[in-house]
């Protein structure tokens, strides 16, 4: 059998791989550490039997052989679509490698918005000394995290240990989980938005997510809230959050995605004040902790997939999730 890695792997990886390979055939391209997909030969796409990384779709069309694709991305929306992947083949995701580096990021930009850094950044550049006056805190505040699944639970146990209230928003399941002080339904999430300080989301794209938070959502968002989007940027409609913005119904606003990606020059997310972009580099491969677990998935399922047992993180074709 043929299994061909396209992610980025250091050599610790490559021998962790391998021994799980066993007498199978491994071949390792250079995989790129954005963790986006990446354009592969097509004679090696034609051998594999089994691919481990993220594989620009379009190209699957020449893995006639392929049996199953263990992806190193949670996401998974381009991979479901119909014709991508041959009907049989499996599909697994990365669901649970990127929840400590998202949730980090997330936390590391809603503490830059409260605590005015941006402000005392460009005073430094300007050699000035001068106090921005008051902050926010997360203690004592309510926030409201939509996409309560690895990254989304991660993020909700940072903020409940610094003392916030934490409701977790799900499709359905209203079950309490120690990361969280309360559960809610994505039907609710405007009611919920009443009462946030901190609304942060890591939703994936599907039909039913894209454009969850529009105008009415903002609009009815508890003034001076804050916005995090580390999920994708097809939930959002960006010129309804730019308005929000604008007239201080938020008091800021942190987007590691957006749409398109990248972002063009003279979009108008880049020249509204009080909203922060990075590039989509929350996640990806830059976090060894993430390239670790990543592997970790890819090798446990690859153990699995050889001896014919059931592999972990499944998705469902159907709703893109994971089973």
């Amino acid at each position: 059998m043929n299994i061909l890695v396209v992610c980025a792997v250091t050599e610790a990886h490559k021998a962790q791989i391998r021994a799980a390979a066993g007498d199978n055939t491994v071949v390792f391209t250079a995989g790129d550490l954005s963790g986006t997909a990446v354009p592969v030969d097509v004679e090696k796409l034609a051998a594999a039997h089994v691919i481990i990384g993220n594989v620009a779709p379009p190209l699957l069309k020449h893995a006639k052989n392929l049996k199953w694709l263990q992806l190193n991305s949670a996401g998974a929306g381009s991979y479901v679509a119909p014709g991508v992947l041959r009907p049989g083949v499996f599909l697994t995701n990365a669901t649970g490698a990127y929840g400590v580096a998202v949730a980090e990021h997330l936390l590391s930009q809603l503490l830059m918005m409260m605590k005015r850094l941006p402000a005392y950044c460009d005073n430094q550049k300007a050699e000035v000394w001068r106090d921005e006056g008051p902050v926010e805190g997360v203690y004592g505040s309510t926030a409201i995290i939509v996409g309560f699944g690895d990254i989304g639970a991660r993020f909700g146990k940072a903020l409940k240990a610094m003392g916030a209230h934490v409701i977790g928003i799900r499709r359905r399941s209203t079950y309490l989980v120690p990361e969280a002080s309360e559960m809610g339904t994505m039907d609710k999430l405007v009611d919920y938005a009443a009462r946030a300080d901190i609304i942060a989301s890591a939703l994936p794209d599907t039909a039913a997510t894209r454009g969850v938070f529009n105008k009415n959502f903002f609009a009815a968002v508890k003034k001076g809230a804050y916005f995090l989007n580390a999920g994708r940027g097809t939930a959002v409609d960006q010129d309804a959050l730019c308005d929000a913005v604008e007239n201080g119904r938020l008091a800021g606003a942190a987007l590691d995605v957006t749409t398109p990606e990248p972002l063009p020059a003279g979009h108008r997310l880049w020249q509204t004040p009080g909203v922060y972009i990075t590039p989509h580099i929350a996640g990806g491969l830059h976090l060894l902790h993430t390239q670790n677990e990543i592997v970790n998935i890819g090798v446990r399922n690859l153990r699995a997939f050889l001896a014919g047992e059931p592999l972990i993180n499944e998705v469902d074709f159907t709703t893109g999730y994971k089973k």
